[in-house]
């Protein structure tokens, strides 16, 4: 009887699949997000974007971010080596061709599956 009054232990393991499950351009945020977000409060930030990426396995976010980089004139808000996120900032085209370059090299040369990118 005393077996049943036992609560019961649940192991769980996250198993990183190679994937992209977030891919979302946010066009003229307000100022408060960046704020909120840390993100460099001396930058001019009208007409800008802020890209979000979150990647599995979390250390790909690394090869992303140098990828972002190299592909639009965006420059790294935030990346998480151990999360998986990567946040970039620019204006809204650019923002917006590295998030395709990301997801487009990782798809083509390391194939992950990817998302769609998502806008609000």
């Amino acid at each position: 009887m005393e077996e049943m009054n036992r609560p019961q232990r649940i192991v769980q393991e996250l198993v990183p699949g190679k994937e992209i499950t977030i891919a979302h351009l946010i066009a003229s945020p307000d100022e408060v997000l960046y704020q909120k977000l840390g993100l460099d409060p001396s930058v001019d930030h009208s007409k800008s974007a802020i890209g979000v990426l979150t990647i599995s396995p979390a250390e790909t976010a690394i090869i992303a971010a140098d990828v972002a980089m190299k592909a639009a004139g965006v420059e790294i808000g935030f990346v998480d080596r151990f999360s998986g996120t990567l946040i970039v900032t620019g204006t809204i085209s650019e923002a917006e061709a590295s998030l395709s370059a990301v997801l487009n090299y990782v798809k083509e040369k390391m194939n992950f599956s990817v998302c769609e990118i998502t806008r609000t």
